[in-house]
């Protein structure tokens, strides 16, 4: 077999089925993990909907994105604070909600053209990603409370984050990439019988 596996990873059938609702569960998990703050929380959602895209690619993770929302759009409590309904699409955080599709897909273009691979390309995807997040919950948020609230309160305070889990999203992949890596045995990583 010839070159590297490294994400994005392409499963279909039954195994694309887990991979969706693992992505989907991830950021349903990561919106409950969250420092309390106004008008938004921070929570670690938006590094398990970039994974997604990072992890399989934009399609896929534009489909794992989906079912997320679909999921909460349909009840059930999956949204930051164990929120759930319609109506979480028309608060404060419609804007970040409706921005985390364009989000994974970014990341995933950037995995697809092997970004991250290496620590300084994907960080920039990640940074990439969190940016379209943050710009998508800010100006949804300037709507109902004037621009310069929304870019202090909900921009500002979460860029020190993006960064932080921008170089988490990073070192995972890269460690995810090389840890794909086929052996560098002098049998050329075959094993005996195969």
């Amino acid at each position: 077999m010839t070159g590297t596996p490294t994400p994005p990873y392409r499963p279909t059938g039954w195994p694309l089925a887990a991979a969706l609702l693992a992505a989907a569960a991830s950021m349903a998990v990561g919106a409950q993990l969250d420092v309390p703050m106004r008008p938004v929380p921070m929570s670690l959602q938006s590094l398990a909907v970039l994974g997604a895209g990072a992890l399989l690619g934009p399609v896929r993770g534009l489909g794992a994105v989906a079912l997320y929302l679909a999921a909460g759009a349909l009840g059930l409590p999956v949204f930051a604070g164990g929120e759930a309904g319609l109506d979480r699409f028309a608060g404060p955080t419609a804007g970040y909600l409706y921005a985390f599709p364009l989000g994974a897909v970014a990341v995933g273009f950037a995995a697809r053209r092997g970004w991250m691979r290496r620590f300084f390309p994907a960080l920039m995807a990640g940074l990439a990603g969190h940016a379209i997040l943050l710009t998508g919950g800010a100006l949804w948020l300037a709507h109902s409370i004037g621009a310069e609230a929304a870019v202090d309160g909900g921009l500002a305070p979460f860029v020190i984050g993006a960064v932080v889990k921008s170089a988490v999203l990073a070192l995972g992949f890269v460690a995810v990439s090389r840890g794909f890596r086929p052996d560098e045995r002098s049998d050329g990583g075959r094993t005996p019988g195969r």
